[in-house]
């Protein structure tokens, strides 16, 4: 796996990210509570050098879960839409093979739900935006977990710390958060 030498000022991040896609205000999530603020994960994940710096983060996360399984990762997943971008520069970042779950199979050409090739046993981690209860990264899961794939670990962006950790991890996928909205500077509602 490729190593990245730079070094991430993790406060400096989390501040660029919170200024990019914290938003207040009303808002309907998509558990359908309501919430006063909004963590708009396609304010950060458009942004290059945002996206470099996660890079080193993911790949840092994926080192360590690397060593707490024994084992190496053969793949990366994430799902439409706002995971692309993330499992692609945590890919790039890491030298792995990236993996798309759609949130539903396409009714077109190949009518797959799943983009990239998954070997049976591979073990892939999946990397998600913004978790708040892990519903549908859990969705996305039980689609890699269907074509044979082991998936021991999901790492997010943010955690709204909301369930998702309870969630996920009673699910048995570890689960790992390279920032929660206290780092971001969110109180609780």
């Amino acid at each position: 796996m490729p190593t990245s030498n730079t070094t991430i000022d993790r406060k400096q991040l989390a501040a660029s990210i919170a200024q990019a896609s914290l938003l207040r205000g009303t808002f309907t999530l998509r558990s359908g509570r309501t919430s006063s603020y909004y963590l708009d994960k396609y304010r950060f994940s458009t942004k290059s050098e945002i996206l470099k710096q996660l890079g080193v983060c993911f790949e840092e996360k994926i080192r360590e879960i690397e060593q707490d399984l024994g084992c190496k990762v053969d793949q990366l997943a994430g799902a439409e839409l706002g995971g692309i971008p993330l499992v692609t520069v945590a890919g790039l970042t890491t030298g792995l093979t990236t993996i798309f779950v759609r949130n539903a199979k396409k009714d077109y050409g190949t009518a797959k739900q799943v983009e990239g090739m998954i070997n049976k046993g591979d073990t892939v981690i999946f990397i998600e935006d913004v978790a708040t209860t892990g519903g549908q990264a859990l969705e996305a899961v039980e689609v890699l977990k269907a074509l044979g794939a082991k998936v021991p670990a999901m790492i997010t962006v943010i955690d709204r710390q909301e369930g998702a950790r309870e969630n996920v991890e009673a699910a048995g996928v570890a689960f790992h958060a390279l920032f929660t909205k206290h780092d971001l500077g969110v109180e609780d509602d």
